[in-house]
């Protein structure tokens, strides 16, 4: 039998931890008979294990995919790249969500608690501006329904958007929302290569197409958010590095605009800072904050106050589900649910990125930063629960580690990772 070589000892180390954080996060909740508040922890999710005829199409696609991705982002052209990752991307999202038919986009964009229901609502967008606080509390006449009260109005105004434009039907909200969320892994692999190289983009993009985190992309509006805040780092590398001051600009507007689509979004600074750190400049900083100052400046003047919203939301997230998802199990697992989203393979993967990450690998040092918002995000406690589609903003500069494993590793460790978002697709029904 040939030696167990050290790299293979600490990625199953690293693996098993994650594999043994998913378990703990599943049998706690059944040991100490806690009511987690949540259906099948540590996902918001059913247990409801189903197969029919609409799943051939997705593990076709899967394996497809799985096979074509290596060779494509091998020999493509850098543009032809770029267009086979989104089309990728869409065609793997869409796959995996209409296992259900057009339920599978549709059902979330139905219920009263999402955007929807409140932006179709929306009469007088200023009136909405100026009154959006103070409908904020639970107790509050007419009070915005879950996700609208939990976000600023950026994300209402997006889906009173599509509202004003004649577009209701709820599947082709879905749609509009996995299209433009199917954009994000082109961002990154701008960034990458941005930042990086081609070469490096390159080996990155089938990871990125066929990531778990395809199973919650396109039935969320945190997907368009990953989509918005992935341009606004990817323009932020461009300005770095080329020296545009209006790219700048452009960064500064789309990072704002983040803020005001999630508060936790604010965390994005971090992976800011991150691509100024790599790119060695400071030089865009003053014009990315003048791009972001305008997008806040523009909310305010038309009545929403920002920094005092945050306190009024702060109260409402712990008068409502919050206050019963205890701190001391969420903390940790959190992470466990986000395991779902990027499989075991990238814990296997963290030893070499840790490794990477020192000798100054581009990709290894996104996918730290990224790490970095992620325990942020869980140590504030105000992500528990539903972190599978709130942490994709950060979520998708992580999923390209496993490129770092050996080379002999890769066609098996990206098979994992299309078996295991159709397993999550066929044996839990998310409640995204």
């Amino acid at each position: 039998m040939p030696p167990v070589l050290p790299s293979t000892r600490a990625a199953v180390a690293s693996a098993t931890v994650g594999l043994l954080l998913v378990a703990a996060a599943m049998a706690v909740p059944r040991w100490t008979d806690e009511d987690v508040r949540v259906h099948w922890p540590p996902l918001h999710a059913d247990w409801d294990p189903r197969f029919g005829l609409l799943s051939l199409p997705a593990i076709l696609v899967g394996l497809t995919l799985w096979l074509a991705l290596p060779r494509v982002a091998g020999h493509a052209s850098w543009r032809a790249l770029l267009a086979y990752t989104f089309a990728g991307t869409w065609v793997w999202t869409m796959a995996l969500a209409m296992t259900e038919g057009t339920d599978g986009l549709a059902r979330v964009f139905e219920r009263p608690g999402e955007y929807v229901y409140d932006a179709q609502r929306v009469d007088s967008i200023g009136l909405t501006l100026r009154t959006f606080v103070d409908r904020i509390p639970m107790d509050a006449p007419d009070n915005w329904h879950t996700h609208v009260a939990g976000h600023p109005p950026g994300a209402l105004l997006f889906f009173v958007l599509l509202d004003r434009l004649g577009v209701t039907d709820p599947f082709w909200i879905g749609v509009i929302v996995l299209t433009i969320g199917s954009t994000a892994a082109v961002a990154v692999l701008v960034t990458l290569k941005t930042l990086g190289s081609e070469r490096l983009a390159r080996q990155a993009t089938p990871w990125l197409v066929l990531a778990p985190t395809a199973v919650w992309m396109g039935v969320n509006g945190d997907a368009l958010f990953a989509a918005v805040a992935a341009w606004g780092i990817a323009a932020l590398a461009l300005a770095a590095v080329h020296r545009r001051p209006a790219v700048a600009v452009a960064a500064g507007l789309l990072l704002g605009t983040c803020v005001y689509l999630s508060y936790g979004l604010v965390l994005l600074g971090i992976l800011a800072v991150a691509v100024l750190v790599i790119a060695g400049t400071w030089r865009p900083l003053p014009w990315a904050l003048a791009g972001s100052a305008a997008v806040a400046a523009i909310f305010t003047v038309a009545g929403f106050v920002w920094w005092e919203a945050y306190p009024v939301l702060r109260d409402r997230y712990y008068d409502g589900i919050a206050s019963e998802r205890a701190y001391s199990y969420w903390v940790w697992a959190d992470v466990a649910a986000w395991t779902f989203t990027v499989g075991l393979v990238v814990w296997a993967a963290f030893p070499r990125a840790i490794r990477a990450f020192r000798a100054g690998d581009v990709m290894a040092r996104l996918a730290g930063a990224a790490l970095l918002t992620i325990l942020v995000a869980t140590l504030s406690g105000m992500s528990k629960a539903e972190v599978e589609r709130i942490w994709l903003p950060f979520t998708i500069w992580v999923v390209a580690i496993p490129a770092l494993l050996p080379e002999r590793w890769h066609r098996p460790a990206l098979l994992s990772q299309v078996v295991l978002a159709l397993l999550v697709q066929h044996l839990v029904l998310t409640r995204w």
